[in-house]
C-alpha cells in the first residue's frame, strides 16, 4: 500500500479513538425528554388523585354509585341513589326513578329481577301500573311457593349511557333476570345528537370518559362551578333540536346505542343475571310526526309544486276522497320523500283505502322520518332484535304489539301518547316477559290459561276507574303543550282523551273498597299503599297520611303529603 494512503489511514483512525475517550457520560437526549414527560404526567396525575381523596375525605361532592347502604325496617339494604344520574343531567334537572332498596340478605328460593330503561319502563304516567307491576303479580299467581322481587330501575329522560351504568350497579344486589326495555331516548337522552340534558360530544370513548369525570368530586365541583341550575321544561326543551333521519349524527347514535347495549347485557350476565331484551312499541297510527324537514336540495319551485298538490290532497282527505287525496299525496312524494307528515297522510289514506299493510309501512316511516326523534325508530328496534348474538332473549314488542291490532298498526289503546303504555300495553308486555321466565324456573312451556288475566291482575294491582281517570287525565295535560299541539292530528288526540276523561264511574266508597281489597292481598305493596293514600287524603287525611308513612321505601326516607306536608 502506498506511503500516502496509509498515512492518511493511520490520520483517520486516532482522532476516533480520542473522540470516544472523551466523550461525556450524560443520559441520550430522548432519555431526559422521556424523564421530563414522565414527571411532567405524572405529578399532576398524583396531585389531582390528592385533591380527590381530600374533597372525599371532607364529604365534598357525593357518591354516584347505583345505590348505597341503609336499612328497611332496621334490616340493612342497599338503596337507590338519588345522586346516581348527576353526571347524566343539568344541575336542578336530574330525573329519578321510583326509588327502591334491595335487601342485602336475599331470601332463599327468591328470584330477583331488574328492569332497565326509561320512562316507558318505569310505567309513566304511573309506575304503579308498569309492565313490572303486572310481570310480579302473574309469577306470584304461577309460583306462589316462590318470592319475586321485581325492581324498576326505569327513569325519565335517560338513555342507554345510563342504563350501562345501572347493570354494572347490579353485580352486588344478585340479580336473577334483568329485563331491557330501552331505546327510546338515544336522539334526546344524555349524549343524543338531539339532546339539551348533556355535551352534544358523541365519540363513545368520549362520551364515557366525560361521565367518568363528572362522577368524581372534581368533576362535580367543576360542573357546579360552571353551569347554572335549570329546570326540567318536559318535551318542550327540545323543540330546536330537530335531527333529520339523513344527518350524519344518527349513525353515532346507532353506534352507541348497540355498543351501550352490548356491554349492558355482558354486565348483566357477569352480574349473574339471564337478560331479556324488548324491541320498543311506539305508537304509530294515532301519533302523527312532531316535526318534519323538506329533503336538502329542494327548490323554490319544486316547493311551490309540493305545498299545491299536499293542499290539495288535504282538501280531498277532508272531504273523504281518500283514493284521490292518495294519488296527490303520492306526486308530491316523488318531489321530497323525506318529509315526515306526507308519510303519515298517506298512510291514513291507504287504511282508509283498506291497504293496512302498506298504511303499516307508512305509518313506520312517518316515524322514522320526524325530526323531534322522542321514538324508538326502526334502525333502534333492528339493534335490539340483535341482542340474541350477545347473549339475550328477546322479545318482540313491537310485533306482538301490531300483531294485536286488527289493523297491523300499534295505536293508542295500547300506548297513550307516542311511547308511554296504557295498561292494556303494560298487561301484554307482561305476558310475554312472564312467558320467558316462568318457562326458565318451570323448564316447561306456558301454557294461555296459566297466565292470570289481566282482570285478575288489575284488581291486585288496584287499577280502579278512579286512577284510569287519572291517567287518562294527566295525558290529556301533557297533550295540551308543545311538541303535541303541533302535531297534525293533534285535535283528534285530544278528541279521543277529553271523552275517556269523564268522571269516573265508580263511586269513592267503591274505590276504596277496591283498594282495601288489593291490600289485603298484597300488604306489603309499598305501591298499593301509595296510591291509596293519595287517594284517602282527599277524604280522611289522617287515614291518607297513615297509608303514605307506609310507603316509606326505607328507614329514614322523608314522607310528604299531596299538599307538601311533612309526614315522616
Amino acid at each position: 500500500m502506498p506511503e500516502s494512503q496509509l498515512q492518511t489511514r493511520e490520520d483517520t483512525t486516532e482522532p476516533v479513538a480520542d473522540t470516544e475517550a472523551a466523550a461525556p457520560q450524560t443520559p441520550p437526549g430522548w432519555r431526559i425528554w422521556a424523564v421530563r414527560t414522565a414527571i411532567a404526567i405524572v405529578v399532576p396525575l398524583l396531585l389531582l388523585v390528592a385533591v380527590e381523596l381530600c374533597l372525599r375525605a371532607f364529604n365534598v361532592g357525593y357518591s354516584t354509585d347505583l345505590t348505597q347502604p341503609c336499612t328497611v325496617h332496621g334490616r340493612p339494604a342497599n338503596c337507590y341513589n338519588l345522586f346516581f344520574p348527576a353526571p347524566f343531567f343539568p344541575p336542578g334537572m336530574i330525573k329519578t326513578p321510583l326509588v327502591y332498596a334491595v335487601p342485602v340478605a336475599k331470601p332463599k328460593d327468591a328470584y330477583r329481577i331488574f328492569v332497565l330503561g326509561e320512562s316507558a319502563a318505569m310505567g309513566d304516567p304511573d309506575p304503579a301500573y308498569s309492565f313490572s307491576r303486572y310481570l310480579e303479580v302473574m309469577l306470584a299467581q304461577r309460583f306462589p311457593e316462590k318470592k319475586f322481587e321485581v325492581f324498576n330501575t326505569g327513569s325519565v329522560a335517560v338513555n342507554s349511557h345510563v342504563s350501562l351504568l345501572v347493570a354494572k350497579g347490579l353485580a352486588k344486589l344478585q340479580p336473577d333476570f334483568v329485563i331491557i326495555y330501552s331505546g327510546n331516548n338515544e336522539v334526546v337522552g344524555p349524549y343524543g345528537p338531539g339532546t339539551v340534558l348533556s355535551s352534544s360530544g358523541m365519540w363513545l370513548p368520549m362520551v364515557r370518559a366525560s361521565i367518568w369525570f363528572r362522577s368524581t368530586r372534581i368533576g362535580q365541583l367543576l360542573t357546579k362551578l360552571g353551569a347554572q341550575k335549570q329546570e326540567w321544561g318536559g318535551m318542550e326543551m327540545f323543540l330546536d333540536k330537530q335531527i333529520p333521519a339523513t344527518s350524519p349524527l344518527m349513525r353515532y347514535a346507532y353506534d352507541n346505542f348497540d355498543s351501550n347495549l352490548r356491554d349492558t347485557i355482558t354486565a348483566s350476565r357477569d352480574a349473574g343475571a339471564q337478560v331479556i331484551v324488548s324491541t320498543v312499541a311506539t305508537n304509530l297510527k294515532d301519533c302523527a310526526p312532531f316535526a318534519s324537514q323538506h329533503r336538502e336540495g329542494l327548490s323554490q319551485g319544486h316547493l311551490q309544486k309540493w305545498s299545491s298538490l299536499v293542499d290539495e290532497g288535504s282538501r280531498l282527505e277532508s272531504a273523504a276522497e281518500y283514493a284521490q287525496a292518495l294519488q296527490l299525496y303520492r306526486q308530491a312524494s316523488a318531489i321530497d320523500d323525506q318529509y315526515a307528515e306526507l308519510e303519515f297522510r298517506i298512510a291514513r289514506c291507504l287504511e282508509k283505502t283498506g291497504d293496512t299493510q302498506q298504511a303499516a309501512q307508512h305509518f313506520a316511516r312517518a316515524r322514522d322520518l320526524d325530526t323531534l326523534r322522542f321514538r324508538a325508530d326502526s334502525r333502534i328496534n333492528q339493534i335490539n332484535r340483535s341482542a340474541a348474538a350477545a347473549g339475550a332473549e328477546v322479545v318482540d314488542a313491537e310485533a306482538i304489539f301490531s300483531q294485536s291490532n286488527t289493523t297491523g298498526t300499534i295505536g293508542s289503546d295500547l300506548v297513550y301518547e307516542h311511547v308511554h303504555m296504557t295498561p292494556a300495553g303494560n298487561y301484554l308486555l307482561a305476558r310475554e316477559m312472564f312467558r320467558k321466565i316462568a318457562t326458565t324456573i318451570s323448564g316447561q312451556p306456558v301454557q294461555d290459561d296459566e297466565i292470570p288475566t289481566e282482570a285478575q291482575c288489575d284488581r291486585e294491582l288496584a287499577l280502579t276507574g278512579y286512577d284510569r281517570y287519572r291517567m287518562e287525565n294527566e295525558m290529556l295535560q301533557r297533550l295540551e303543550r308543545p311538541p303535541f299541539t303541533n302535531q297534525l292530528n293533534h285535535a283528534e288526540q285530544q278528541l279521543r282523551l277529553s271523552i275517556e276523561t269523564q268522571a269516573p264511574v265508580e263511586s269513592p266508597d267503591d274505590t276504596n273498597g277496591e283498594y282495601r281489597a288489593a291490600i289485603a292481598q298484597r300488604p306489603n305493596d309499598r305501591e298499593l299503599r301509595y296510591n291509596y293514600g293519595l287517594f284517602l287524603y282527599n277524604f280522611d287525611r289522617q287515614a291518607g297520611a297513615e297509608q303514605l308513612i307506609l310507603s316509606q321505601p326505607w328507614d329514614g326516607f322523608p314522607v310528604f303529603g299531596p299538599d307538601g306536608t311533612r309526614l315522616q
